[in-house]
């Protein structure tokens, strides 16, 4: 027997309130993001460092992954800082092995506050934890980061989304606007102006570097020299 023309409807409206709902709805974000001009502008070593390790020479460099160098006649370390990260190579010239004591360490930011650090492979669970210092074997050299512990968070996660590590950027680094996500800054505007008031302000990095149970702090200044802010807005 065939079926009835109500019998028919109902099944198709059954199906229908079963069907997921239409997404096809464009949505417009925007999306704004700061970019860090960092420059090495000074390093102070220990009393007496001229007279061990010889003059210092600080330099900018044409190379893919660094910026500016550093050195003296103990080691030669080139950088790359940026709103949000801070990595170096450094190389031993010396003919004894240099120690990197992490635990000595610290980032000083622009309101002159120290902070632990961690480096590359430490986890983030872990980021408290006595960390291991780096050996550099005579005539040799490694790559590495610094960044501060307390920079690093757990984020909760949500009802459509996983927690996850969060970084805190060093300086306001970006901001994110959409249909359903408000950002900290109402306009283009007050996010340049906030990204651009960091101008002249500097960071620091304090690398102890420890040869012959000898050690030797190295504080290197960074300054912000520019700041280019930009805007992006996609339809997704």
């Amino acid at each position: 027997m065939k079926p009835s023309i109500i019998v028919i409807l109902i099944m198709l409206f059954g199906l229908s309130s079963c069907m997921p709902p239409n997404y096809s709805t464009k949505s417009t974000y925007t999306y704004y993001s700061a970019d860090y001009s960092i420059s090495l502008s000074k390093v102070e070593r220990p009393e007496k460092a001229t007279m061990r390790y010889g003059q210092q020479k600080i330099d900018t460099i044409s190379s893919d992954k660094y910026r500016y160098i550093f050195e003296d006649d103990m080691v030669r370390v080139l950088w790359l800082v940026s709103g949000r990260n801070i990595s170096f190579s450094i190389q031993n010239k010396t003919d004894h092995s240099i120690k990197i004591p992490w635990d000595e360490a610290a980032y000083i930011d622009s309101k002159g506050s120290s902070h632990r650090v961690m480096h590359s492979g430490v986890k983030y669970t872990d980021r408290q934890s006595p960390q291991a210092p780096s050996i550099i074997a005579r005539k040799t050299s490694i790559e590495d980061i610094v960044f501060p512990t307390d920079y690093v968070y757990w984020k909760e996660g949500g009802r459509y989304s996983a927690g996850s590590w969060e970084e805190i950027p060093f300086f306001v680094s970006s901001d994110f606007h959409g249909t359903y996500v408000t950002g900290d800054y109402l306009t283009f505007t007050s996010f340049e102006q906030a990204a651009k008031s960091n101008i002249k302000k500097s960071v620091q990095v304090l690398l102890p570097l420890q040869i012959e149970d000898v050690i030797n702090d190295y504080i290197f200044t960074f300054v912000v020299e520019n700041v280019t802010a930009t805007q992006k807005t996609e339809t997704l």
